[in-house]
């Protein structure tokens, strides 16, 4: 009898070691999942923050060229505005999801003003002409120069910087909808009944956009942090992992797209972030929240 229970208790004593060490690895693999969340938010709200800071800078640079005091009057309130909103962004801790949404659409806002006004003075031939003067003038002296006077390479570097600003797409209207096998929308995530994940979303009408062929990616990270992956892509110098691309053909005008992702494994209720990416860009992102 005594044999049996030193046995009895070995047992017991091995797996409450087992569980103990499954315990700790679960704990590690979540802390580290926590983690890379955490990096992700971090490096979306220093990119938006870059952004809103530019923005700034070149509605300083625009009121330098103009003489209208009245569009220089509306400048200098947009620009106090954009002010606002990068204070209000720094102010914002990375992982207030709600706000973060709120300041990036305020964002997309505040960029699509500035490309009204950019067009705005263009037609009245006040900065356009002094750009393309400048351009030309840049050009030339490189030219002649060798790129020798290094105030004119830091004169091109800002124009080029000004366009890529109002040239960046911007993806709205995201939509991610939980599908059945024949293709019938859910509000809710089913784990037996979903089949595929629908994302919907409208690259925005863009006329300082190049026109040409575009590939999208979309990245849906599931509530428990993982990313359903089909492959990786450049980004910031480093990889991150892609659930679909798409490749589209745009022209400057507004693009509804599509993309679906099948679903191979269980899925979990909870918030979905899906965040879309173009050209180097994260030009747009929504969490959606799903019951089981």
């Amino acid at each position: 009898m005594k044999k049996v229970l030193i046995v009895v208790a070995v047992a017991i004593v091995a797996a409450m070691g087992f569980w103990i060490a499954k315990l700790t690895t679960d704990n590690q693999n979540l802390e580290q999942e926590r983690q890379e969340m955490q990096e992700l938010a971090e490096l979306d709200k220093q990119e938006m923050e870059n952004d809103y800071e530019r923005l700034t800078l070149q509605y300083s640079e625009m009121m330098t060229q103009i003489n209208n005091d009245s569009i220089i009057a509306q400048l200098t309130q947009e620009q106090m505005r954009t002010q606002q909103l990068l204070e209000e962004l720094k102010q914002v801790k990375a992982s207030d999801a709600r706000e973060i949404a709120r300041l990036k659409k305020e964002l997309a806002t505040v960029r699509e003003v500035l490309r009204d006004y950019i067009r705005q003075v263009d037609s009245l031939n006040q900065v356009n002409e002094k750009l393309v003067a400048e351009n030309d003038m840049v050009k030339n002296q490189l030219q002649r120069t060798n790129l020798e006077k290094e105030g004119l390479q830091h004169e091109k570097q800002q124009l080029t910087e000004k366009v890529a600003i109002a040239a960046q797409l911007d993806a709205t209207g995201i939509q991610m909808i939980p599908l059945d096998k024949h293709g019938k929308a859910y509000k809710k995530i089913s784990s037996s009944k979903t089949k595929k994940l629908q994302v919907n979303f409208t690259i925005a009408r863009n006329v300082t956009a190049q026109n040409g062929n575009r590939t999208l990616y979309v990245r849906i990270q599931t509530p428990a942090g993982s990313v359903l992956t089909a492959g990786t892509f450049a980004y910031e110098n480093r990889q991150l992992e892609y659930s679909m691309k798409k490749m589209v053909e745009y022209t400057g005008e507004e693009l509804p797209v599509q993309t679906y992702w099948t679903v191979d494994n269980t899925l979990i209720a909870g918030d979905y972030r899906v965040s879309i990416f173009a050209d180097g860009n994260m030009i747009g992102s929504r969490t959606f929240s799903f019951d089981k």
